[in-house]
This record gives C-alpha cells, structure tokens and sequence, in this order.
C-alpha cells in the first residue's frame, strides 16, 4: 500500500468527521438555549416549542452521521488502496 495515499486517506476521513461534528455542535446549543428562552417567555407554548426543538436537534444530528458515514467510505472504501 502507498504511504502518500494511506496517509491522505486518514486525513480526509477524519477532516469530514471533525467539521460535520462542529456545526450541529454550535447549532444544537444555540437551538436548545433559544428553546429555553421561549419557555421562558411564554410557558404556554411548552408542548409546541418542546416538539419543534426534538426535531430541529434529530436533523442536525443527522448531518454529524452522514459526516460519520462519508469518513468510513473514505477510510474502507477507497478505491485507491
């Protein structure tokens, strides 16, 4: 196996991995404290905000595992190994 294209092959896996893991990580806290900061204001409107915040959360986590899924394609399906 060549070193160059191993090494690029670790790299490129984990670069996917690293940057889809920040972006929902910044958005998760910015959704759940807004979420909280509308309970606050209106307790009337728990159930609502409460079910809009779970989804909005399972989204974003979906992009960190597609993040996830395109660094093991990298890692064990490169056609180039």
């Amino acid at each position: 196996m060549n070193l160059i294209i191993s090494t690029a092959s670790v790299i490129a896996a984990g670069l996917p991995t690293g940057l889809t893991s920040i972006g929902p990580g910044v958005g998760q806290g910015t959704v759940a404290g807004q979420a909280v900061e509308g309970i606050a204001r209106q307790p009337e409107t728990k159930g609502k905000i409460w079910g809009t915040l779970l989804l909005s959360l399972a989204f974003m986590e979906a992009l960190t595992i597609y993040g996830l899924v395109v660094a093991l394609a990298l890692l064990f399906a490169n056609p180039f190994v």
